[in-house]
C-alpha cells in the first residue's frame, strides 16, 4: 500500500488487456474530465507511479494489465473555517464532530477540506474509513472504523438499520401539524442532479418526528429516521410544510454564486446508538454541538 500525501491516500487504475503508445493519452482518454496539463503537473510532482510505488513520467509507456497509482490534487481548494473535533477514538473505532460546511470524504472541488482528510493528516491513520454518510451542509456525528479486517462488522450495523439516530432540527412552528408523527413516503432521486423527489409508490422512507420546544413561530424538532436515503430528512420536513432553515435545496433550489458560513442548514446529527458487534457493549455517543433559535 502506498503512503498517505496530505492525509490522502492514492487512487488506483487497472490497464486493460489492449492498448499502446504513452501513458499519458491513456490517462487522458480515459479521465476526459482531468485535462492533460493537469496530468503533466501530477506526473512532474511525482503524483504518478506504477504498483511498485517507482514514479512514471510523461514518456512512460503504455503497459497492458499493469496498475497505475496517482494522488489527486487541486490547484486552488478554498479552506473551510471551522474545525472538526474528535469525540472519542479506540483500536477500532474513530467518532468526529463535523461542522457545517465541511464534506465527509474527497469528490469534486473538495480534496484536503473534507473531514476524512483532516483526520488522516491528524491522527496519521491511513486506514480510517466511514462508517456511514452525512451531507456537507448538516453537522454533527459521524462515525470512522479503523482496522479494515473489522470494517465489515461495523458497516452492516447500518446495512441492517440496527443503529439508532437522533438529529436536531430547526424549522418553522405550526400549532395544526399533530406531533409526535411517523411520517412515511417514497424518495426517489429527481432530474434535478442534486435533489431527492416524492414520487407515488411503496413507501421506502420512514421518520419519526416531535417537537421539543417552540418559540416566537420557530420549532425545534426531533427526527428519528428508521431509513437511510439521501436528503430524507429534508424531504420528509420540507413535505410537511416544515423545511428546514436555511435549506437551499428543499423545498425550492436557491443557486449561489458565492456561498455564505453565516446561514448553515439547521440539521445537526445529535446522538447516535448501537451494540457494539466485538465486544456487545451499548455505545452511544452525543454531538457538543447545538442549534439555537435565531434571535
Amino acid at each position: 500500500m502506498l503512503p498517505l500525501r496530505d492525509g490522502v491516500a492514492a487512487s488506483t487504475v487497472t490497464l486493460p488487456s489492449d492498448g499502446w503508445g504513452y501513458l499519458i493519452d491513456f490517462l487522458c482518454d480515459k479521465f476526459t474530465a482531468i485535462p492533460r496539463e493537469v496530468w503533466l503537473m501530477r506526473m512532474q510532482q511525482g503524483l504518478v507511479t506504477d504498483g511498485l510505488g517507482n514514479v512514471l513520467n510523461s514518456r512512460a509507456h503504455f503497459r497492458a494489465n499493469s496498475t497505475v497509482h496517482y494522488y489527486r490534487a487541486l490547484e486552488h481548494e478554498t479552506p473551510i473555517p471551522f474545525e472538526e473535533r474528535i469525540l472519542f477514538q479506540d483500536d477500532f473505532l474513530l467518532v468526529a464532530d463535523k461542522p457545517h460546511f465541511l464534506p465527509a470524504v474527497p469528490a469534486g472541488k473538495y480534496l484536503q477540506e473534507t473531514l476524512l482528510v483532516r483526520l488522516k493528516r491528524e491522527t496519521g491513520i491511513d486506514t480510517l474509513a466511514p462508517m456511514h454518510r452525512i451531507d456537507r451542509e448538516t453537522a454533527g456525528l459521524m462515525l470512522f472504523t479503523i482496522k479494515p479486517e473489522t470494517r465489515g462488522a461495523y458497516q452492516s450495523l447500518f446495512q441492517n438499520k440496527q443503529v439508532q439516530k437522533q438529529y436536531h432540527a430547526i424549522a418553522a412552528f405550526h400549532d395544526d401539524l399533530v406531533l409526535p408523527m411517523t411520517y412515511r413516503s417514497c424518495i426517489q432521486e429527481s432530474e434535478h442532479f442534486m435533489r431527492m423527489q416524492e414520487v407515488e409508490g411503496i413507501e421506502n422512507s420512514e421518520t419519526h418526528i416531535e417537537l421539543i420546544e417552540q418559540r416566537n413561530g420557530m420549532g425545534k424538532y426531533l427526527l428519528k429516521p428508521f431509513t437511510g436515503k439521501k436528503h430524507q430528512l429534508r424531504v420528509h420536513m420540507a413535505a410537511l410544510g416544515l423545511p428546514i432553515f436555511n435549506d437551499q435545496i428543499y423545498p425550492n433550489y436557491i443557486a449561489l454564486e458565492i456561498e455564505s458560513y453565516e446561514k448553515p442548514l439547521q440539521l445537526l446529527a445529535k446522538r447516535i446508538e448501537f451494540t457494539d458487534p466485538l465486544s456487545g457493549q451499548q455505545r452511544i455517543f452525543k454531538s457538543n454541538k447545538e442549534l439555537f433559535f435565531a434571535e
